[in-house]
């Protein structure tokens, strides 16, 4: 599994000029899933970026998980995350898992989280205000 993880001071999701999800401050994850994945790399994500420390303690330094400091997730699906661009210009997906495979798995992350979701499979139009900026990639 691959995760884009940004740190935020708030997110949303809309679909169709409906809200979805929105959360304040917390972290905004782009979830892909390999066509490889199981549970076992679903639960090993979903632990990593639950004691990810990103978030700032009373000294300044990047200490505290998003549990520590009661903050909140927004898990999207994002099958783009295992695009590869470098052979030509149109990036191949191949490596991506196909929605029936890749569905439970971001289902069985967010839930694991605690989290707001996206809807799986629509196009979606998500905003964030990105906090630092803090972006990281993940890959289990």
């Amino acid at each position: 599994m691959r995760a884009v993880v940004q740190r935020v001071s708030s997110a949303s999701v809309e679909v169709d000029g409906e809200s979805i999800a929105s959360i304040g401050s917390g972290l905004l994850v782009l979830l892909g899933v390999h066509a490889d994945d199981g549970e076992p790399e679903a639960d090993k994500i979903a632990a990593k970026l639950e004691s990810l420390r990103v978030f700032e303690d009373g000294d300044g330094k990047m200490n505290l998980s998003v549990r520590d400091v009661g903050a909140e997730a927004l898990v999207v699906s994002n099958f783009t995350v295992y695009g590869d661009a470098r052979k030509g210009n149109r990036p191949s997906f191949v490596e991506a898992a196909r929605p029936e495979h890749a569905e439970p798995l971001v289902e069985r992350v967010r839930t694991a989280l605690r989290a707001q979701g996206g809807r799986f499979g629509a196009r979606m139009e998500v905003a964030l205000v990105n906090d630092g900026p803090v972006t990281l990639v993940l890959d289990v």
